[in-house]
């Protein structure tokens, strides 16, 4: 585990899923913790949890510009200082083609995925400037390859990789490192908030896709939050303090190749254009085999 001890981190998105795993893998790298989200009762039982002295609970709307200056000025004003910001909150946004293009829906997941990733780390500049700091956003693997995610949170989400870069770059002069995180397939509640489902009933389907997800990947099992907040900790630690401008990919090996380049049951585009089943092609190389031993 990462050691944090000593550091003040503010996580957005901080009341469930990946943020979750957060505030629990970070407190107990020895982090205090501003968990930022709008989930009030969630949050505050957070607070109850772990205490005051280790987790203050902010009410926190991302695309609200105040709200997300507050959540990062609470952290000096609480413990001090500010050492990490986890840029994780997020939805699945608008899930419309460019062709029924919803301009609205746009613009809303824009604000939520992308320019609340540029405004918190505008805001969380003056707090780090002097003494430097760690900044960790979250992106997806839906910024490598389309089939994903639909098209405006995959647009985002390659704007936060890109972003990450570009500040890596402009904030070194202040040693505040700046990297991306590119999750696969975690089993959280944005996949049936993303239908629309009410919040308590997306927990229960994130449970179902744990349990029933895991022949997508090579890896043979879903993400966890705790995945991804393991290499966020990483990330913001004295141990990753030679990285910064990086996109870190922690998806299973979703994105390694099509599925028959990891799973010998599954057919190759090729052969299956062809006709040819994967039990097929498996007896055409035993008799080449064959052939060639004869020869």
């Amino acid at each position: 585990m990462a050691d944090l001890k000593g550091k003040v981190a503010v996580i957005t998105g901080a009341a469930s899923g990946i943020g979750l795993a957060g505030v629990e893998v970070f407190i107990a790298a020895g982090a205090r913790v501003i968990a930022g989200d709008i989930q009030d009762e969630k949050g505050k039982a957070l607070e109850t949890r772990f205490g005051p002295e280790k987790l203050r609970f902010v009410h926190c709307d991302v695309t609200d510009m105040d709200q997300l200056k507050a959540v990062m000025d609470a952290a000096p004003a609480a413990f001090g200082s500010l050492d990490i910001v986890w840029n994780n909150a997020g939805h699945g946004g608008t899930n419309t083609s460019v062709e029924e293009l919803d301009l609205d829906g746009y613009d809303q997941t824009m604000n939520l995925l992308l320019k609340q990733v540029f405004a918190g780390t505008k805001f969380a500049i003056p707090h780090m400037k002097d003494k430097g700091g760690a900044i960790i956003n979250t992106s997806s693997i839906s910024a490598v390859s389309a089939g994903y995610a639909p098209i405006t949170y995959s647009v985002a989400k390659k704007g936060v990789a890109h972003f990450s870069k570009l500040a890596a770059a402009e904030l070194s002069k202040y040693k505040i490192r700046v990297n991306a995180i590119l999750p696969g397939f975690i089993a959280t509640s944005i996949f049936g908030a993303s239908l629309g489902l009410p919040r308590e009933v997306a927990d229960q389907m994130a449970e179902m896709l744990y349990q029933a997800g895991g022949k997508m990947q090579p890896i043979g099992r879903v993400g966890k939050g705790t995945d991804i907040a393991e290499m966020a900790a990483f990330l913001a630690s004295d141990a990753g303090e030679f990285i910064t401008g990086g996109e870190f990919l922690v998806d299973g090996g979703m994105t390694v190749g099509p599925r028959h380049s990891w799973d010998a049951t599954a057919a190759s585009p090729v052969l299956e254009s062809l006709g040819i089943s994967p039990e097929q092609a498996e007896q055409m190389r035993l008799a080449q085999q064959a052939a060639a031993a004869q020869s």
